[in-house]
């Protein structure tokens, strides 16, 4: 697992390859992390100056529909427009500790909130720009039900058939069809928080059966730094399982590598430092 390094010292998840630019596409289309610019934009709106009338208006207007609402509703629902799943299990078990001489210092997981909150700032600043980009006639995202489609746009054909390498001519140039769409910034500020919620399942619940790879990294962090806070209850479960997931590759991996520990940590840091699960927290070495 390959990790950025950025001029403020933090860390984030990068592209493990550094395939040859294809023609007419520029460095910064290019660009497999987030660190460039924003997703999201949100703020909330007041009154302005001369517009108080309009604000009491509406408050008005509300209370008035609210006081028409009946006390109790009955929702009419067509059983076939429901998502096939809907239970939310949500284990109340933490996280299985860092191996020995793994454990991420409080010092580094406070630098990496830091940098995680930075982010998310910068993309909030610029989301409508990066929505109003074009994408790239190769580019078609899937439908928001379709979870084999997202898996191989997300992690490529290559991750998603479990083919361990590229052939010589495939290491010529970027196939991201083979290695699937990294999380451009033109991408992800297409994607609502359906759309982002439903991924994170999708992902999460490939990461359940499979091992974690580069391509699946950078995904999710992408997706933690669109969630939206406060968390939605399925936000919230799909989270900690992802920390707990996590939390168990970490323990089980053989060779201790040093790259892929430090990113399976971030993400943990991330669930449970910045997104307030603090059961889940790494305790510091």
């Amino acid at each position: 697992m390959l990790l950025f390094s950025t001029e403020d010292g933090g860390a984030g998840l990068g592209s493990p390859y550094r395939p040859r630019r294809p023609p007419g596409v520029s460095q910064q289309a290019a660009l497999p992390h987030l660190r460039q610019a924003g997703m999201y934009a949100g703020f909330q709106q007041s009154c302005r100056d001369g517009e108080p009338l309009i604000c009491t208006t509406l408050k008005s207007n509300f209370l008035i529909e609210a006081a028409r609402c009946p006390d109790v509703v009955v929702a009419q629902i067509d059983p076939k427009k429901l998502r096939k799943k809907q239970t939310v299990n949500i284990s109340i078990s933490g996280c299985q500790p860092a191996p020995e001489g793994y454990s991420p210092t409080l010092k580094w997981q406070h630098q990496q909130v830091a940098n995680f909150s930075a982010v998310r700032q910068s993309l909030n600043k610029h989301r409508n720009h990066w929505r109003s980009q074009h994408l790239d006639s190769n580019v078609t995202m899937p439908k928001l039900e379709d979870e084999e489609g997202w898996k191989k746009f997300c992690l490529g054909e290559r991750v998603y058939s479990e083919i361990d390498t590229l052939s010589d001519a495939e290491n010529l140039g970027i196939d991201y069809i083979k290695v699937g769409f990294p999380p451009l910034l033109s991408i992800v500020s297409r994607m609502n928080q359906a759309t982002v919620t439903s991924v994170l399942e999708y992902l999460i619940t490939w990461f359940g059966e499979k091992k974690f790879t580069p391509e699946l990294g950078r995904w999710l962090y992408a997706l933690l730094a669109c969630l939206e806070k406060p968390l939605l209850p399925e936000a919230h479960s799909l989270i900690r399982q992802l920390a707990r997931r996590c939390s168990q590759v970490r323990v089980l991996e053989e060779n201790k590598n040093e790259e892929q520990i430090s990113a399976l940590n971030l993400l943990i840091c991330l669930v449970s430092r910045y997104f307030d699960q603090r059961d889940l927290a790494d305790e510091p070495s």
